[in-house]
């Protein structure tokens, strides 16, 4: 490896790696929570353990990170409602000021010393293949690592996690489906350095599968498979999308080929004002359609795959219907008034989601062809038939080849007609969005959609300009 690298690399571990001040406030802010903690937990009725979890309890948190990851785990006899009633109790205890989410069962989320802390209740199950709950996996993936992490690893992760933030892959939130802090350490460990990982990255041949433990032949149908060292049904990448394992292969071929300091560094594009999206849409020549509503008031991890799933069911109908679907994206902010998605000019946050459709058919003609069955196949051929026959308004029925043909008044002559009507409750839509439909929603049409930049210049930048 060049020299180049090697001094890119040691720059950026020297950035990445915390110094001893930072390790000390830490220490100090996590020996608070776990002290709070054991104290709320003595007045319960049940016993149970405080653990440290997650990167910090392993030393691989990058500099500058504040985040403190504290489970309560309690006995896999006690019922759920109790666990969660006394999970919350400790949460509070811990965090009065704190604020309740919710993933698979409420928890209590605050701040420590300027330190973000979520306090999780867990069951201390002694196998991770009989949780109960996913997070009581946690406990076991942080025992695991520990076991095998020395300094100089802990180090390499450091690195390499700043990579997979500078290019924009790093993190399993449905929102970017890209690689957690667990599936990145475990990866550096099977390839023993940052450096043999990205060299390895750039030549992988998806789908590519790793076995850690060897448990066995469990199949996953993934690009990307690490089966879980402590729980052999698990692929630890499933939540990896393939245009993320790519996009690291790309930007791990760009480091070996050009070492720079910049693809350790998270960039985006300035924000699109709405005269230059008017300006991208009058230079592209398509036509781009956009459905504005109320963003669902649901946590994120629930939103984005609802996102996806009704921009499918969306651009599949416009599809059938001849409007030739030529790129499209979801957009949204977390939707819980949290204020971490996209922000509008003047800063502020804002509540709102947009499927964006770009099309390269804006009319299609007023008439439609519609194929009926073959002739020969009588019965279905005779109602066919009969169907249209006497229809003042149908073209037909004639033959064709075999078969019958009418050509019919074509429904929707537009995209944004088709958008307007009921019909677009009809499509595939996930059940948050389709009630914010059912609540009110706008249709932009062309230079229209430069009313998106408000809130997502930056998206709209990034769709305007795409990289890999």
């Amino acid at each position: 490896m060049s020299d180049e690298f090697d001094a890119v690399v040691s720059q950026v571990r020297e950035r990445a790696s915390p110094d001893d001040e930072e390790r000390t406030q830490l220490q100090r802010a996590a020996a608070t929570v776990m002290e709070r903690a054991g104290e709320a937990v003595a007045e319960l009725p049940v016993e149970a353990e405080v653990l440290q979890v997650g990167s910090t309890a392993r030393g691989t948190w990058t500099a500058g990170d504040r985040d403190v990851d504290v489970f309560v785990a309690f006995p896999p006899s006690l019922d759920r409602e109790k666990l969660e009633r006394y999970g919350l109790e400790v949460g509070h205890a811990v965090l009065p000021e704190g604020h309740e989410e919710f993933a698979e069962h409420p928890y209590v989320v605050g701040e420590v010393d300027g330190y973000a802390v979520d306090l999780v209740p867990c069951y201390a199950v002694e196998d991770a293949t009989a949780i109960q709950s996913a997070v009581d996996r946690t406990p076991f993936h942080t025992r695991y690592l520990a076991a095998r992490l020395d300094d100089a690893l802990a180090s390499e992760v450091r690195v390499t996690k700043q990579f997979l933030k500078g290019i924009g892959v790093y993190g399993s939130d449905l929102r970017t489906r890209g690689f957690s802090g667990y599936l990145t350490e475990l990866l550096v460990v099977e390839y023993g350095g940052f450096r043999e990982f990205v060299e390895a990255a750039a030549d992988w041949q998806p789908p590519v599968r790793f076995d850690p433990e060897d448990h066995g032949t469990v199949a996953f149908d993934d690009p990307l498979v690490v089966v879980d060292p402590t729980d052999p049904e698990r692929n630890v990448a499933a939540v990896c999308s393939a245009e993320n394992v790519a996009r690291l292969q790309h930007y791990a071929r760009e480091l070996l080929a050009e070492p720079r300091a910049a693809l350790f560094e998270a960039s985006e594009p300035p924000a699109y004002d709405a005269s230059a999206v008017a300006a991208a849409v009058d230079r592209r020549g398509t036509t781009p359609v956009a459905v504005r509503f109320a963003a669902p008031d649901v946590v994120e991890d629930q939103l984005w795959p609802q996102l996806r799933k009704s921009l499918g069911g969306l651009t599949d109908e416009l599809d059938r219907r001849g409007f030739d679907v030529f790129r499209s994206v979801a957009l949204a902010t977390d939707g819980s008034g949290g204020g971490t998605g996209p922000r509008a000019v003047d800063g502020s946050s804002v509540d709102e989601a947009a499927l964006l459709i770009e099309l390269s058919v804006a009319e299609r003609p007023a008439v439609e062809r519609h194929e009926g069955p073959p002739v020969h196949v009588r019965e279905h051929a005779a109602g066919f038939y009969g169907t249209y026959a006497d229809d003042p308004d149908v073209a037909g029925p004639y033959i064709d080849g075999d078969r019958y043909v009418v050509e019919r008044p074509r429904e929707f002559r537009t995209a944004s007609d088709f958008l307007d009507s009921e019909e677009l409750l009809g499509v595939r839509l996930g059940p948050h969005v389709e009630s914010a439909l059912e609540a009110g929603y706008e249709v932009l049409v062309g230079r229209d959609i430069a009313a998106l930049a408000e809130h997502f210049g930056v998206e709209l930048a990034d769709y305007f300009e795409p990289r890999p």
